[in-house]
């Protein structure tokens, strides 16, 4: 049984393990120290070292570092002078416990010399000095640095600290599941009572409920976190500016608009493939693409008179604010090819667009009652069986395969005579006669938007599409009649658009030549869209 060396009677447990003995060179001067208990999770099998840099230990930590071995070793410390410099080796508690010598002087001096690379030194400028003489290496992973530079910490600190603080504009852009009354008080710092007062003093209180994940705002908050300003933009042009005044606890509200630089840019194509993927191919935008293409359907069927190595131009008008592209419109376009040559340009007076000589590019009437292509799921046919009779029927119009809720458009200006509903038969359905004497009718809807004796246009909405009345499933059922009688829809000639006369053609033509002279000749005009080339 081993005991402490101060005195106490308290046992320490028995340790098997080898003592280490200091070389005779190192005398010890310092008295025994406390005894520890060894932890045993490392052992050192590194070889020999002449001599260790060693650093000073971390505060808290014991002050002796102990070999550590297989077993566990009852030890006492010992401090020895060497070179000013003091040094504490592990040495066994009770020297009546029997020790292992080294077998050979090399082996003691090896022993030595890891009893001192485990040893502490107390760091100073002298120990350092003695260091450099002797080259000794530091054991990175035993050593512990108390001496922490901080001066370069502190001194930023101190800038951060005495830095004035600039309020500046932050963006914050709608994610999913977003509301505003969380974004107030998570982002912009506003309680409830503030958002209240807020959506009294803006003039929409929609503006904070119609937005979209992708959408964003600005604002700027002080130091402490509070809003000072709110920025929300309804469209690329005009929005809200919300300052808050915190002495009086309001908000002012004003409008904002930014002030567009129009710009003009021409693109040049080859027609190869489908006309979409070529026009895309010069750099237009996908919108742009779209509305290039509906313009020219209406006189160009793609499928039957577009040929490969066809040339098209269009210039195009685009709104920067801010360096950024907003709206854009076409205003001339120049479609050169094998079968057909067909010139357009946007009327500034209506905003529609005619061929050079003046007339409109789109029809009247239009053909179909809604935007899109939707199949056909019964043609017009006299002679069609019903499919829920099995009898011969007359179809007097066309069934379009439409999902319920398709928006229907009227085809052209007229007026509503019959808005009703029909429950063995057509529905709800809608009667339109318009201005050059023709009738339209639909059925099956879903919802009427219009009521009788009400002026439509050509392309308002009018009503949604569905499946009442006697229906197998959602569809529209469209006719059209020509003094009373119904003809097909898809096949009758329709009217011709108008065309302009007078006054209104010679101050148009004016215009145009000015377009077309740009498309076609104008080599000054900044060519923005590389030409798509053939293979």
């Amino acid at each position: 049984m081993l005991k402490a060396s101060n005195g106490d009677d308290a046992p320490l447990n028995e340790a098997s393990s080898p003592s280490i003995e200091l070389s005779t060179r190192f005398q010890a001067q310092a008295d025994t120290m406390t005894a520890v208990k060894v932890s045993t999770n490392y052992k050192y099998t590194g070889p020999a070292q002449a001599s260790t840099g060693l650093t000073k230990p971390t505060a808290g930590s014991p002050q002796s570092l102990l070999l550590v071995t297989d077993e566990v070793e009852t030890t006492r410390v010992s401090e020895t002078t060497v070179q000013d410099s003091v040094v504490r080796a592990a040495t066994p508690l009770n020297p009546s416990v029997p020790t292992t010598k080294p077998e050979s002087t090399k082996d003691a001096s090896e022993l030595d010399s890891q009893a001192l690379h485990m040893a502490i030194r107390l760091t100073d400028s002298s120990t350092e000095a003695n260091d450099r003489k002797v080259g000794g290496t530091s054991d990175v992973g035993l050593s512990v640095d108390l001496i922490h530079n901080d001066e370069k910490v502190d001194m930023e600190e101190e800038l951060v600290a005495n830095e004035r603080f600039v309020p500046s504009w932050e963006t914050y852009t709608i994610q999913s599941g977003d509301t505003f009354a969380d974004m107030a008080e998570r982002i912009l710092g506003l309680g409830y009572d503030e958002v209240m007062q807020l959506l009294e003093e803006i003039p929409d209180e929609r503006t904070f409920t119609r937005w979209r994940v992708g959408d964003n705002f600005d604002f700027k908050i002080n130091e402490s976190g509070e809003l000072l300003a709110l920025r929300i933009m309804e469209d690329a042009h005009s929005g809200l500016l919300i300052e808050r005044d915190h002495d009086s606890k309001s908000f002012e509200v004003t409008r904002l608009e930014k002030t567009a630089r129009k710009t003009e840019r021409l693109f040049s194509g080859t027609v190869n493939g489908s006309f979409a993927q070529s026009a895309s191919a010069t750099g237009l935008s996908y919108s742009e693409v779209s509305d290039l293409s509906d313009l020219l359907s209406k006189k160009i069927n793609f499928r039957r008179a577009a040929r490969r190595g066809d040339q098209f131009r269009v210039l195009v008008e685009t709104d920067m604010i801010e360096g950024q592209a907003a709206d854009s419109r076409i205003l001339a376009a120049h479609y050169k090819g094998n079968k057909r040559d067909l010139a357009i340009v946007r009327n500034p007076a209506d905003d529609n667009f005619y061929t050079s000589e003046g007339y409109s590019l789109s029809p009247a009437f239009n053909r179909k009652p809604f935007k899109g292509d939707y199949r056909i799921s019964s043609p017009f046919n006299l002679r069609r069986k019903h499919p829920i009779t099995g009898r011969v029927s007359p179809h007097r119009g066309t069934d379009f395969a439409v999902t319920i809720g398709t928006s229907i458009q009227s085809p052209a200006n007229g007026r509503v005579v019959k808005s009703a509903y029909q429950a063995n038969g057509a529905g709800n359905y809608v009667v339109i006669r318009h201005d050059n004497g023709y009738k339209t009718r639909y059925m099956h809807l879903s919802k009427r938007l219009v009521s009788e004796g009400e002026r439509v246009s050509r392309g308002q909405k009018i009503a949604l599409s569905g499946n009442t009345g006697r229906s197998t499933g959602p569809h529209l059922h469209y006719e059209l009649m020509v003094n009373n009688n119904q003809v097909d829809a898809m096949r009758v000639k329709l009217p011709e658009g108008k065309q302009l006369s007078g006054q209104a053609l010679a101050a148009f033509q004016k215009e145009a030549k000015q377009f077309l002279a740009q498309i076609d000749h104008d080599t000054t005009l900044s060519m923005i869209a590389s030409q798509s080339k053939l293979p």
